[in-house]
């Protein structure tokens, strides 16, 4: 969604209005779903902000936005459903469920406000879940606004990415790593510093592809 233009990014403002008003949320509801302020979303709103790729990103997802529409106003509002699971596997492809967020009870229990979406790829393996990466801690391996698949199951080797729930309950990725017997979960990125897992971490599964839009 980069666009080095700020007066076509600014331009999406009445249209993240108008989803604001389709689901019939208040400003400051709308904004608590996002993770951004009430002013900040005004100003949106008002075309006086710029909203960042990652917002973007995570409005697409949230609300299940046609992302040509949002930022050409071309199109329908809202994304087509996905391809059924028997239609999918029908063409060569599984269905993964799209995961709005990671609950403490995964993989035993999945609420239907939990998926977002189902994406439709090739050659995956059955009992797959993606999820998008937000953030550059797993940068260059896996980018800011990547598509990630995992499996919730199966062993964890040494150098596997993995997805884990961290002590404060946040869902993030890192790279598992065994030194002499002790595990270290450590980001790609040489800017952020690895650390041991304490009691309260708990490794949800394995990174098992990455899909990445490019613009052409």
């Amino acid at each position: 969604m980069t666009n080095d233009n700020n007066r076509s990014e600014i331009s999406v403002g009445p249209r993240i209005k108008q989803i604001r008003q389709a689901k019939g949320l208040t400003q400051k509801q709308f904004a608590d779903t996002l993770g951004i302020v009430q002013g900040f979303l005004s100003g949106l709103e008002r075309g006086k902000k710029v909203p960042s790729d990652t917002l973007l990103i995570a409005l697409c997802h949230l609300y299940v936005i046609n992302q040509e529409w949002l930022e050409t106003g071309t199109g329908d509002m809202f994304k087509k459903p996905s391809l059924s699971v028997q239609d999918a596997t029908y063409r060569g492809t599984t269905a993964i469920p799209l995961l709005r967020q990671i609950p403490s009870e995964f993989p035993q229990r999945i609420n239907n406000e939990d998926v977002s979406d189902h994406v439709s790829l090739p050659n995956m393996p059955e009992g797959c879940f993606s999820i998008i990466n937000y953030g550059d801690f797993m940068a260059p391996t896996i980018r800011d606004g990547d598509l990630v698949i995992f499996q919730a199951d199966g062993d964890i080797r040494n150098r596997d990415i993995v997805l884990v729930h961290n002590r404060w309950g946040e869902t993030i990725l890192r790279r598992y790593r065994l030194k002499t017997n002790e595990i270290f979960l450590a980001p790609d990125n040489p800017s952020y510093a690895p650390f041991k897992p304490d009691p309260n971490t708990k490794i949800i599964g394995r990174v098992i592809d990455v899909w990445r839009k490019i613009k052409l």
